[in-house]
């Protein structure tokens, strides 16, 4: 079979699993019916038998402003050792802090997730460095430790690994369908796309870089990582390669092959059961072979339009400090306002610029473009608006989008901002009853419908399902840390009536789809719960 066929055919699985796993007015994609709560999934996952590397807990000592990250002004490059990567762990995948109510407590980290079930894993994958032995070690968050999974000849890997390492992220489907059933994929996806984002912050706090390595099959980093050792999970559930990333001061070696790097490991430890049992979603399992990603993909090279200097935030405290106060809000109080120049800010945040994190290490051209219910906006009338975040989507979008709509340019927003108004009026009803009926769209500030390109990227690239997702993600760790930086807070909907909302907008057929939703506002908390320090538990100096 040509592999033009055998794109077709996983394009046509990956579409079958799309539809089927949509929320629709008056039915919601499969699930499973109720919560077992005595299955819950351990949300840490453990490699019993393997030598462990306790990291210092260090985020404090990191001093650079958030406003300097955010503009890409990196301070001189922290030294390669393990102390720094402790650092780089902390404020990327590392715990945010512990909540408690009454006999109940949970982790929060610096990677947001779905439902807080957390289904993506981080792996580290170096050579020798002061504190740390070349190898390929599993992030235990937890514990705050590297767990050591296989250990290669350091000589050849100091050849290999010039001036950086790589962390590798996967994915434990299962986390996210032991609640949401099918759909439980598409929240993996945007996981991934949170951390990936979380990385490239915490990195350019250190004055590294953080690149995606497009050229990684999803084989390959299987075998580096050792997910293909069917021993190490005869009693797991399995975890799912998803991407790699060059992490460091220096640009990535132009011959780091990952099949190389995975010659003669052997591992060690094996994976810890997370639940007692495990409901199969075949669709899930369907999906995911259809979105396998083959090696030696190559991206084009961008070259991102040259926009005037990131509008400043104001926010004059540490990124560390910043990033690990980041929360999900659970309710808004429906009253906070936002003023337009703060508005434009944000939406600025999120335009590509050459060297800005976390979107000066994403790869491809931006895909992904922001519908805006405004709410409660100084000085904005209330509703739809559009931001494009290339030229080439406007007119596109002006085609694909059947109605009255105005198009007109908003005329407060900085010249370089393409902010368009679809239509005036009160759109909270509509948020609210798209986001699944939730109050948290229409009490917020103003809420956000990612809209993406979406059949024709797909076309002979089905994996390209999953970056799709992790651009939605990646966007939605932005407004997060912007939201921080602003005084209010954020939060990422994953549910929500697809088609609902394609047909408000006159949108037919797939060529674009909403793939997640997001809301900003001021957050109403919740005196019962008390929050605790992250390492509370572990007295680690």
């Amino acid at each position: 079979m040509t592999q033009n066929l055998i794109d077709s055919d996983s394009c046509a699985r990956i579409m079958a699993y799309h539809q089927a796993s949509k929320h629709h007015l008056n039915r919601y994609a499969p699930g499973p019916g109720g919560l077992d709560w005595a299955n819950q999934p351990d949300p840490f996952r453990r490699y019993t038998g393997t030598p462990r590397i306790e990291l210092p807990l260090r985020a404090d000592t990191l001093t650079t402003p958030f406003e300097a990250v955010r503009q890409g002004e990196r301070p001189t490059a922290y030294p390669l050792e393990g102390k720094i990567l402790a650092i780089l762990f902390e404020l990327s995948l590392g715990l945010s802090a512990w909540k408690q109510h009454h006999g109940s407590r949970w982790a929060l980290r610096c990677n947001p997730s779905s439902g807080n079930l957390h289904p993506t894993e981080g792996y580290l994958i170096c050579p020798a460095l002061p504190g740390v032995a070349a190898g390929v070690y599993h992030y235990l968050s937890h514990d705050h430790v590297l767990e050591q999974r296989a250990a290669p000849d350091a000589a050849a890997w100091g050849n290999e690994l010039r001036g950086g390492v790589v962390l590798a992220l996967t994915g434990i489907h299962w986390r996210e369908a032991w609640k949401y059933g099918l759909r439980a994929y598409r929240y993996c996806q945007h996981d991934c796309g949170h951390a990936i984002a979380a990385i490239a912050y915490a990195a350019a706090a250190l004055g590294w870089w953080a690149r995606i390595l497009t050229g990684w099959g999803d084989d390959e980093l299987a075998a580096l990582l050792g997910l293909d050792q069917a021993a190490d999970f005869a009693d797991a559930e399995p975890e799912s390669p998803e991407v790699a990333l060059w992490v460091g001061p220096e640009p990535s070696p132009t011959d780091l092959s990952p099949s190389t790097l995975a010659r003669d490991l052997s591992f060690a430890g094996r994976a810890n059961r997370l639940s007692p049992s495990q409901v199969d979603w075949t669709g899930i399992e369907d999906v995911d072979r259809a979105a396998h990603r083959p090696p030696a993909i190559s991206s084009p090279t961008l070259q991102p339009p040259v926009y005037p200097p990131l509008i400043e935030s104001g926010y004059l405290t540490s990124a560390a400090t910043l990033i690990r106060q980041r929360r999900s809000a659970v309710a808004f109080d429906g009253i906070t306002t936002l003023t337009a120049d703060r508005w434009f800010t944000m939406l600025d945040a999120l335009l590509p610029r050459a060297a800005t994190p976390p979107l000066d290490g994403w790869p491809w051209s931006p895909r992904v473009h922001p519908l805006l219910f405004a709410h409660r906006i100084d000085g904005i009338a209330p509703g739809l608006y559009l931001l494009t975040r290339t030229a080439e989507a406007l007119p596109a979008l002006r085609q694909a989008l059947h109605g009255n709509w105005d198009w007109s340019p908003v005329e407060q927003a900085p010249a370089h901002l393409p902010l368009y108004q679809l239509t005036q009026g009160d759109a909270r009803d509509a948020a609210r009853v798209i986001a699944c009926h939730q109050d948290i769209a229409a009490d917020s500030c103003f809420a956000i419908s990612f809209l993406t390109e979406f059949s024709k990227p797909l076309e002979n690239a089905p994996w390209t399902y999953r970056e799709l997702f992790w651009e939605t993600g990646l966007l939605g760790q932005i407004l997060y840390l912007e939201a921080e930086a602003a005084g209010i807070r954020a939060t990422g909907i994953g549910c929500f009536f697809d088609d609902a909302l394609h047909q408000l907008l006159g949108l037919d057929g797939l060529a674009w789809q909403a793939l997640y939703h997001f809301t900003v506002g001021g957050p109403v908390g919740d005196p019962r719960i008390q929050t605790l320090p992250p390492y509370i538990h572990l007295r680690r100096a």
